[in-house]
């Protein structure tokens, strides 16, 4: 995993790709977005960094959330713009560089980003992220939890280069987050659960989920989990730390 253009170019063509032309592959996020969805209140002001298909938006709009979009595709932001009406509330561009005004956010959204990042572009990205947050706005968010990066590791047959199947760069496990976050905002929580997309599966599917949940409510931890994560920015905007 590197720190260099070729990195970020790579992670922009990647998610062009699934976002564009295969779509379906978000559908089994519906339960996660569902959850983070949950967690904000009608008719505040909210930022989703990430839009993956825009299935986050649908939802929000649903739910009346003011909800605002970044993304690094110039094609899923003209979607999402189409589909939801969004205009400039969806914009184009990067964590590390927001285009949005100093505390305009009541909450901003960042699911299944973090791990996409390099550790630099990560601190950038929080520290922007406590720039556009009100005073007390919230940052949610998850990341796969304890993930082998080498498992997903693949070979481009062209030019022998190898890269992570969807791009990830770091893993986490609930202890770093919780210091990383906590660098940056206060009342930091970090939870490892699983997130069963119960619509998606088959009935062996829905008794592996069952089994998975089951174990969790009885503090077991498995494979496939998720950290999902919550703080809140400085009432005096000074570091939480």
């Amino acid at each position: 995993m590197s720190d260099n253009c070729q990195s970020q170019r790579g992670q922009d063509l990647i998610w062009d790709y699934y976002q564009n032309e295969s779509p379906e592959t978000f559908e089994g996020s519906r339960a996660r977005l569902r959850l983070l969805v949950s967690r904000i209140e009608p008719f505040e002001v909210a930022l989703n960094i990430g839009c993956g298909s825009g299935l986050f938006e649908e939802l929000a709009v649903s739910n009346k959330i003011d909800i605002h979009s970044l993304d690094p595709s110039e094609r899923s932001i003209g979607q999402l713009r189409g589909a939801l009406h969004l205009g400039d509330k969806a914009r184009v561009g990067y964590i590390q560089q927001l285009p949005f005004s100093n505390s305009y956010f009541d909450v901003v959204v960042v699911s299944e980003v973090l791990e996409h990042l390099t550790p630099a572009v990560t601190r950038a990205g929080l520290e922007e992220i406590r720039r556009v947050l009100k005073p007390g706005g919230r940052i949610l968010g998850t990341v796969p939890s304890r993930e082998d990066l080498r498992a997903q590791i693949a070979v481009c047959p062209g030019c022998g280069k190898k890269f992570h199947k969807w791009g990830h760069e770091q893993s986490f496990n609930p202890e770093e987050m919780e210091h990383l976050l906590g660098d940056y905002f206060y009342a930091v929580r970090v939870v490892e659960r699983p997130i069963v997309p119960w619509r998606n599966l088959n009935w062996k599917g829905g008794c592996v989920g069952m089994v998975k949940a089951l174990l969790w409510k009885l503090g077991i931890h498995g494979s496939n989990e998720n950290l999902v994560f919550e703080g809140s920015k400085p009432l005096d905007n000074h570091r939480a730390r």
